[in-house]
């Protein structure tokens, strides 16, 4: 086990105090207590979430026009690239976050990038056309390079050889990505799906010899609150559709179900993801790396979720000439997703038994089988969603009285309170993707 540094004096807003503006980006400890988002890093994430709006925005816009696989591989290339841009930075700062002057205007440039790749989303899309987006991903990646060189700087031994190679590493991938570019349109999506891998091989070649000291309880809640917002920009989404459809078309009634349906999946989302204290499987597990990097799939479909319902009601005030089948799918598909995910990424390390198991993938499947109901596609699988929430709730209700009756002291799903869900002494050091 890698020893914790020693924390550093802490502020009210969890950063470290201190009154100069320019301090060492030393490591921050994993034991820290009170470790919270900070105003920053909150600010981040939601001018983050603008140019997952412009994502989706853009992917309804191709799925109603009836370029569906056009638009998803677009909509994948350039959530990945706001995604692990934020991802990124979420776990660079909560290993090295010391909150000085210059650490927050990098951090604003990184901002700025995200705002400029925002602003090429619609040029991406609709004219195949990447400069913007590929100039804000190199704006922010090139400010990650700036934070890793000052941590280097700030630090010596193997922990400076894993900032240098984390510096290295990123600044070696945007060379590749000029592919998008240069290359002709119908090489983009390989120039994607290589450097996608090689950006993802970074962190772990950096860290093989130091892992950095991220913080469990701060990365889960950067994670969760990321989680929310996505979900929220998913109930705005269908909002302003619904709104059109009663506004534009008199269309109440029809667009009613879908609007209830969709809550109660977003609420059901919801519930799913926040029902299970993950820190505890952060802090002992060693496959970080595979719950960082699968997140990927959890926002993307938690955001699709609400371009979905905007399909939906655009079909069926006939904005569109989709078929309620394609319309409906377009809201379970990114669902049923979502729900696997969670459940082998984040749920699945907290049930007890079988029936708890099964739970969120026989969900998943109802969920994918309301596709075929029409009209009540939608509806059906919002009502299949809040089941399953209440059936989980149930289960895990009678799995904590078990637990009670025999004496024992029952976690999330039965599991002991001193023992982490996959029987591990909690307290481990994971390698994680913090580039």
């Amino acid at each position: 086990m890698t020893p914790s540094p020693t924390p550093h004096p802490t502020s009210s807003s969890g950063a470290p105090a201190g009154r100069s503006p320019l301090r060492g980006l030393a490591s921050r400890g994993r034991d820290e207590a009170h470790r919270v988002a900070s105003p920053l890093e909150l600010f981040f994430d939601l001018c983050f979430v603008v140019a997952i709006s412009q994502a989706g925005v853009q992917l309804v816009h191709a799925v109603a026009g009836g370029h569906t696989g056009e638009g998803i591989l677009n909509y994948a290339m350039i959530f990945f690239a706001i995604w692990w841009a934020w991802m990124n930075f979420t776990w660079f700062a909560s290993a090295y976050d010391n909150d000085d002057t210059l650490y927050r205007v990098v951090t604003l440039v990184q901002i700025a990038g995200v705002l400029v790749l925002a602003a090429g989303v619609s040029q991406a899309f609709q004219e195949h056309d990447f400069v913007a987006v590929w100039l804000g991903y190199v704006i922010m990646r090139l400010a990650m390079v700036a934070q890793w060189l000052r941590a280097a700087l700030s630090t010596e031994g193997a922990e400076r050889t894993t900032a240098l190679r984390y510096a290295g590493g990123v600044l070696a991938c945007q060379v590749g990505w000029l592919g998008l570019l240069v290359l002709p349109e119908g090489a983009r999506p390989w120039v994607f799906l290589v450097m996608a891998v090689l950006e993802m091989c970074v962190p772990p070649f950096a860290e093989k010899d130091r892992p950095t000291s991220w913080h469990p309880h701060q990365i889960s809640e950067r994670y969760g609150l990321f989680t929310i917002i996505v979900l929220g920009e998913s109930v705005a989404a269908a909002t302003v559709a619904v709104k059109s459809g009663i506004d534009e078309h008199d269309a109440l009634g029809e667009v009613l179900p879908i609007a209830v349906g969709g809550l109660l999946i977003v609420f059901a989302a919801w519930w799913i993801y926040f029902v299970v204290p993950i820190h505890g499987h952060l802090r002992s597990n060693r496959q970080a790396f595979l719950w960082g990097y699968g997140h990927y799939l959890i926002f993307a479909s938690a955001a699709a979720i609400g371009a979905g319902l905007e399909v939906a009601v655009e079909q069926t005030v006939g904005k569109t000439e989709l078929s309620t089948l394609a319309g409906s799918a377009a809201v379970t598909l990114p669902t049923a997703l979502y729900l696997l995910t969670v459940w082998a990424l984040h749920s699945r390390y907290y049930k007890v038994g079988i029936a708890q198991q099964l739970v969120l993938p026989t969900t998943a499947l109802l969920v994918i089988a309301c596709t075929f109901l029409g009209d009540l596609a939608v509806p059906a699988a919002g009502v299949v969603c809040a089941l399953a929430v209440a059936v989980g709730t149930t289960l895990t209700a009678r799995t904590a009285r078990r637990g009670h009756g025999q004496g024992g002291t029952a976690g999330p799903a039965g599991t002991s309170a001193t023992e982490s869900p996959d029987g591990d002494a909690s307290g481990g050091t994971a390698s994680t993707p913090a580039g």
